[in-house]
């Protein structure tokens, strides 16, 4: 996996994939950004947030639940010095299908916690993470 990140002036950037797509990254205007783009630090949540969403859904799919959708809201507090890594992570997901069992929800957001998701399981070398979640049904 690769990335080129080229610096865009003041404390922007710009950050291209290996799958071929662009994110601009900027800092907030205290800082001297122009709030052009996230900044980076959110993109790591949201990488994590992608990532252990798309492992709960391929898990329950693969369960033969019927998931029609899954958000995961993700909070989290830094420390307070350099480096201000981030020391508390929850994520909260909301799983919406048709006859969901809530025990294979939680199994596969375990799953995904503790074996699948790279993201996470990098994240809580520095950070509690911790989960829960809400299913709702559809007709």
């Amino acid at each position: 996996m690769k990335t080129t990140v080229t610096w865009t002036g003041g404390v922007s950037f710009s950050a291209t994939t290996d799958s071929g797509h662009t994110v601009v990254m900027d800092g907030a205007p205290e800082s001297g950004g122009q709030n052009r783009g996230p900044r980076p630090m959110e993109l790591v949540l949201v990488g994590t947030g992608g990532c252990t969403a798309f492992d709960v859904v391929h898990i329950l799919r693969k369960s033969r639940q019927e998931v029609t959708a899954c958000v995961a809201e993700v909070e989290a507090e830094r420390a307070a010095t350099d480096p201000k890594v981030f020391t508390r992570i929850h994520i909260h997901f909301i799983v919406t299908g048709r006859n969901l069992d809530p025990k294979k929800v939680a199994h596969a957001i375990e799953l995904s916690a503790t074996k699948y998701c790279s993201a996470s399981i990098m994240l809580a070398k520095t950070a509690k993470i911790t989960h829960d979640f809400e299913v709702v049904e559809t007709e």
